[in-house]
């Protein structure tokens, strides 16, 4: 005798249904993943960096939400992240647009730049020169100074100068508000970040997503899709699976 299928169609649709279920689960109390499109965290993170945020980190808000339905305000188990974290968060006068910065402030904190150096709580950040990095941005070569600086606690991470003059070289006094970070990119003179108050400006922390854990994949994409014969040579293999510092 012959059996319904119906049963078995059944059972397929419930499996696909719980395994989106556990998928948007995954992606919104766990990991997400993002990809990097500016070269505003240059040499951290490249144009082609593909990503995974913790969204645990600081905890949950409504950012933290597929669609970021207005359900709460604030965070929930919420925590403040560590100066030097390279975070995602939500560009504060479009929610809709992610941005990934390197938070330097923390709620009270004061931030300047003066002459190019990083100030926090009126103590300069050392740096030590690295060398040169080139940097190729749409077809034109550019050859920066890369530095190691270190953040009050130690930690240490690599930025990029043009010059050191300059208006956003040259700044006020910052004084993060509460509730609110001060985020900057490593590529210190091509990002648009906390210290233009017009734009992004100081972050609240409900707009945080999470912290950038590591790189699961990375392509330098020089060729058109099509050359598929070029796609083992546009992937930078050594970058797969590093963790971000």
């Amino acid at each position: 005798m012959a059996q319904r299928s119906g049963g078995g169609f059944l059972d397929n649709v419930k499996t696909i249904l719980y395994a989106g279920l556990i998928a948007i689960g995954i992606r919104t109390v766990a990991y997400e993943p993002f990809n990097i499109p500016s070269g505003s965290m240059i040499p951290t993170l490249l144009v082609g960096d593909y990503l995974f945020v913790a969204k645990y980190s600081y905890g949950y808000s409504r950012y933290s939400l597929p669609f970021s339905p207005p359900l709460f305000h604030g965070r929930i188990f919420g925590s403040l992240p560590r100066r030097g974290d390279v975070v995602v968060f939500k560009y504060p006068p479009d929610p809709s647009i992610d941005y990934i910065k390197r938070i330097v402030g923390l709620p009270g904190d004061h931030i300047q730049v003066t002459d190019g150096q990083l100030y926090i709580n009126g103590k300069e950040l050392p740096r030590v020169r690295e060398g040169d990095y080139t940097v190729d941005d749409d077809g034109i070569h550019m050859v920066l100074r890369r530095y190691q600086e270190t953040m009050p606690d130690g930690r240490k991470h690599d930025i990029l100068k043009a010059t050191d003059q300059g208006p956003m070289n040259n700044t006020q006094v910052y004084v993060v508000p509460p509730g609110h970070v001060f985020a900057m990119g490593d590529n210190r003179d091509n990002s648009a970040d906390s210290r233009f108050l017009n734009g992004v400006g100081y972050v609240p922390l409900a707009n945080l997503v999470g912290r950038a854990e590591f790189i699961f994949f990375s392509v330098d994409a020089r060729y058109p899709l099509w050359e598929f014969w070029e796609w083992p040579f546009e992937i930078r293999w050594s970058r797969l699976f590093t963790v971000i510092h």
